[in-house]
């Protein structure tokens, strides 16, 4: 298989570039596979598509203020802005950084982007605000580095003060106190995500107590997003590329709920990916690297509810393997066509 086969054309007015004031109003696109057809409805009503039997997984990591703002040792960091005439110079010092994942037990060393990252070498510094710098350590095979926090304090409660929340580079705005709450499952419990798992976005507590009502049970799965979830592929044979390594877990307890069911509704292909690991290996927690493309043999997966994902994306690929490619992109060509909202804002698809 080839990437290019997994394309589409998506006007970029489409793109939600902010929440719905109610999570719970997006549209939802309802995909049966057996039928070969899809309908039009409402997240809304996504506990009538529930009963007994049923099992929805939602993955419960917590987004992190993973972002910082900083400039390069040494270089003497203005306010940028319209008016600044010193834009130019001010801009060559200026360091956006991305922290992926704490690689160190007291979470003073992290996996993390950097840019503009060529100009960023191993021993280099970088100062944010309220005196919290870090230092370079070493370079990745895909151009991500190891920072060193060169302080005493706890990161995290550093991150929560000068850490912006990470909204992905098709939003193009900056972030707002208001992502602090919206880009955020209700449902999110273990800190370590830096990037949302946007099918959960839609649910409210309302929401789920109907779900639980209709007769389904609700567990609980973690997989801390990271590269191995956004970052892209590199490989134009599909059947070549791999996928970076991200933690995931699951309770005894939640392991219970699941195999008590008759059908999994995953929530989120994060959420796949981890009852997939689970199945697939026997180990509740660990590191999982799984790429699931069309042929995958599915082991526990029923149905889906994710959101409408970027081209030639592993999480594209992911839906089309357990939908059908041709099913999932005349989907995708029928909600450009109707104009529904897509990606981590965006409305969301329903797959039986």
């Amino acid at each position: 298989m080839r990437l290019s086969e997994f394309d589409y054309h998506l006007p970029e007015n489409l793109i939600a570039q902010a929440p719905l004031e109610d999570r719970a109003a997006s549209r939802m696109l309802v995909l049966y596979r057996q039928e070969q057809r899809w309908e039009d409805r409402m997240f809304r009503e996504l506990p009538r598509f529930l009963g007994p039997g049923d099992c929805l997984v939602l993955n419960d990591s917590k987004v992190f203020p993973s972002r910082l703002y900083g400039h390069r040792e040494g270089v003497y960091a203005l306010p940028v802005g319209k008016n600044n005439p010193k834009l130019r110079e001010n801009l060559s010092g200026r360091v956006q950084v991305l922290l992926l994942r704490p690689v160190s037990p007291d979470a003073k060393e992290w996996q993390a982007l950097v840019h503009p990252g060529r100009k960023m070498r191993t021993g280099e510094r970088i100062h944010f605000d309220g005196d919290l710098e870090a230092e370079i350590t070493s370079r990745g095979e895909f151009g991500e580095r190891t920072l060193r926090f060169l302080t005493d304090a706890d990161v995290y409660e550093a991150l929560e003060r000068i850490g912006h929340v990470p909204l992905p580079p098709y939003i193009k705005r900056a972030d707002t106190p208001v992502d602090r709450e919206r880009y955020q499952t209700v449902f999110a419990r273990e800190k370590g995500s830096v990037a949302a798992p946007t099918a959960g976005l839609h649910f409210t507590p309302e929401v789920l107590d109907e779900c639980r009502s209709a007769g389904a049970e609700v567990a609980y799965v973690t997989l801390h997003v990271g590269l191995g979830t956004f970052q892209p592929i590199h490989s134009e044979q599909v059947e070549q590329a791999h996928l970076h390594s991200e933690a995931y877990g699951i309770t005894e307890e939640n392991l219970a709920r699941m195999n008590g069911a008759r059908r999994l509704v995953a929530v989120g292909t994060t959420s796949v990916r981890t009852i997939e690991s689970a199945a697939s290996t026997g180990a509740l927690a660990g590191e999982t690297n799984i790429f699931i493309y069309p042929g995958y043999p599915f082991r526990r997966t029923g149905a889906l509810v994710t959101n409408f994902h970027l081209p030639r994306t592993s999480l594209l690929l992911l839906v089309c393997a357990l939908a059908g490619t041709d099913l999932v992109l005349a989907a995708y060509r029928h909600a450009v066509e109707k104009k529904y909202r897509f990606y981590s804002y965006g409305d969301c698809m329903l797959i039986l």
